[in-house]
């Protein structure tokens, strides 16, 4: 089949290039030209994907920064970023953009699938509502992406995938593109069905984080290792699944598609009071450890701090939604002096990461990447957010 798939980030880059392994010819677009450039050139963008993957599936993939390809497409895959804007709320500008190009060239004919993180009712309502106007008659169905960085062990092959369509034609039709590729799809009844459980996996994992972030500070008032405590829980084999503590939950998904569920419960008038206060905790945690260093250095003004990881997780360069960004600016409000160091990142809001070194009052580990050299701070104080001592 010809598949375009629409947006060539951490999640459209690994679908496209995967369906090109499964046979498919497949176009990437991206509104980026200089990524388009990179694509083209064989240089992956995305730490979870090699150059050689991009390489190793030659004139079965290539990258465009128009939409050209829409028009001869079997299939339409979108998978834009949809965050949330200044005021926490839902933003489909992304998305809403992408339906409009598509619209403009589609066929009849074409299955589109969404992928993008939305809120339920979003795929027929305001996906359907643009993509109507290009006068086609078109299938539609939505099948949420399940990518997580920097894990070696799931991918976008193996991870089980969900899908609906909006007629059961859609789901058929979209249930034979994913298995060409991916080795276990399930499909629901209605795409709002599978919407919400995309909402519900990170709504959970939200509310658990924040849980355990609240442990985590009961055990350090204990003079315990949090850590300890979830491994030693751990041990039972049910009932219980471990999650770790931090200094708030950053990237694409945990602090962002509860928003798009809190959006819709509003909209109908349900509660989410555990949503609500799970994003209150995460949101505060930063605060916390702000008062913590002050706890350990006996104030702030005019202390050099260094904060290592600014990456939303380990062995990620994405710094999108990371709780490093309040923390250093909190830090450097009560009158911090703060440098930071991440090799990943290298630079980031104007600044770069600088060396691992000693000399500094204190450290404070964020997300330190595997194989960061913590020796090389010396006898300096460290404050690590993960927990443990």
């Amino acid at each position: 089949m010809k598949i375009a798939v629409v947006g060539q980030g951490y999640v459209g880059l690994p679908v496209a290039i995967a369906a090109a392994e499964a046979g498919h010819d497949v176009v990437g677009i991206d509104v980026d030209p200089e990524k388009v450039a990179r694509l083209n050139s064989g240089k992956s963008p995305i730490g979870d994907l090699t150059d050689s993957s991009i390489a190793g599936v030659g004139s079965k993939y290539e990258a465009s920064s128009t939409f050209e390809g829409i028009d001869t497409a079997n299939v339409v895959v979108i998978c834009v970023p949809t965050p949330l804007d200044s005021a926490h709320n839902p933003d489909l500008t992304f998305l809403v953009s992408a339906c409009e190009s598509i619209a403009n060239r589609m066929r009849a004919g074409v299955l589109v699938i969404l992928e993008s993180t939305v809120s339920p009712g979003s795929t027929r309502g305001i996906v359907k509502s643009a993509l109507d106007k290009s006068g086609v008659e078109y299938l539609l169905a939505y099948s949420p992406e399940r990518i997580d960085p920097a894990n070696k062990q799931w991918n976008v092959k193996n991870t089980p995938k969900l899908v609906a369509g909006i007629s059961d034609v859609a789901t058929v039709r979209a249930l034979e593109f994913y298995r060409s590729f991916v080795a276990d799809v399930t499909t629901g009844s209605s795409v709002e069905v599978i919407e919400t459980a995309k909402l519900l996996e990170n709504s959970f994992r939200l509310i658990n984080i924040s849980f355990i972030n609240e442990i985590a500070e009961f055990c350090a008032r204990m003079g315990i290792d949090v850590r300890e405590v979830i491994d030693a829980a751990a041990t039972k084999p049910y009932g219980f699944m471990p999650f770790y503590p931090g200094a708030g939950v950053g990237g694409h998904c945990i602090p962002v598609d509860p928003s798009y569920l809190v959006a819709k419960a509003r909209e109908i008038g349900a509660p989410t009071r555990f949503i609500d206060l799970a994003n209150e905790v995460n949101l505060s945690m930063p605060s916390y450890f702000v008062g913590v260093a002050a706890g350990i250095l006996g104030g702030l003004t005019g202390k050099k701090i260094l904060v290592v990881g600014v990456a939303y997780k380990p062995d990620v360069s994405d710094v999108r939604e990371t709780p490093a960004l309040q923390l250093i600016r909190l830090l450097r409000e009560a009158g911090a002096v703060v440098a930071w160091h991440d090799d990943l990142v290298g630079m980031w809001n104007n600044e770069h990461s600088v060396i691992l070194t000693s000399g500094y009052d204190l450290a404070v580990l964020v997300n330190p990447h595997t194989g960061t050299d913590l020796s090389l701070l010396g006898s300096t104080p460290v404050l690590n957010t993960r927990g443990g001592y």
